[in-house]
């Protein structure tokens, strides 16, 4: 499975991307976990801490290099101080 195919479109045609984030992991990287009998789940592993922002701008750094995207194209709509956010993809 590849992390395009987790994006879900609502009604109004928004693509949204759940995504639970590990802050001081040992490396960057984004990783998809299976569940069994449950939807996959985006696991987003960044190096830095949860401090001023730091973490929320390297999940959405490593979502764009992953996604082919730019990071202007990336905008967290939900869980800015949580591990579990919510993020929205844009036109650019």
């Amino acid at each position: 499975m590849k992390l395009r195919d987790l994006i879900e479109w609502d009604e109004k045609g928004q693509a949204r991307l759940q995504v639970r984030v590990t802050p001081k992991a040992s490396a960057n990287r984004v990783r998809i976990e299976e569940r069994k009998g449950e939807r996959p789940r985006v696991r987003v592993d960044v190096t830095v801490a949860p401090e001023d922002g730091k973490a929320n701008k390297q999940v959405l750094k490593l979502l764009a290099n992953e996604l082919g995207l730019p990071k202007s194209a990336l905008l967290i709509a939900r869980g800015h101080t949580s591990r579990d956010k919510v993020i929205v993809l844009q036109k650019s």
